[in-house]
């Protein structure tokens, strides 16, 4: 199935000169006057080789179908992600290396889906958006409004987010993330 590049995630798993990839991050990219382009890093899934590659934005990526299963995150123990099985409750666990930048969304309970080739987990997909709470950031200003200013915003996963200048400590955000960015407040 082709989808134009624009619409990779991370964690998508897509087929890449003959080869299965798994989709680690995802940046657009729209420098001055040159045309715009996705720089995604991949992961190839039989060598475990990690590289940049950079897409056009029309050019057709072609996502591999695999199994996927609902799941719902449960907890990490150190660089072990372990996920249950909404249907049958049964445990899987993940490497840090398998998930790639996913792994700066999850919190406990969230819904998502494990990828499954084979039988074998090679990755997640996130849902569109993740609300997380800010743990860290400068002073909310009272007389701030929308504009183009930001400051930088930890999350509670480590995530840092460039949010509005009125968001403070302890707030819910709504993140997507495609683009790893500030949408709304939850």
């Amino acid at each position: 199935m082709a989808i134009p590049a624009t619409q990779m995630r991370p964690g998508m798993i897509i087929k890449h000169n003959n080869e299965l990839h798994a989709v680690f991050s995802v940046e657009h990219r729209t420098p001055g006057n040159l045309r715009a382009f996705i720089q995604a890093k991949l992961r190839n899934l039989r060598t475990g080789a990690m590289f940049e590659h950079r897409f056009r934005s029309p050019d057709p990526i072609e996502r591999v179908i695999v199994d996927e299963i609902p799941m719902e995150y449960l907890y990490n123990d150190g660089d072990d992600y372990y996920f249950m099985n909404t249907e049958n409750y049964e445990q899987l666990h993940l490497k840090r290396e398998t998930l790639g930048d996913a792994v700066e969304y999850l919190t406990s309970n969230l819904q998502i889906k494990v990828s499954l080739f084979d039988g074998v987990p090679v990755g997640i997909e996130l849902p569109q958006t993740v609300e997380l709470t800010v743990v860290e950031t400068e002073p909310g200003l009272k007389s701030a409004t929308a504009s183009s200013v930001t400051k930088p915003a930890k999350m509670e996963t480590g995530l840092v987010v460039q949010v509005p200048p009125f968001i403070n400590e302890g707030e819910k955000i709504r993140i997507d993330t495609a683009e790893g960015a500030y949408m709304s407040r939850a």
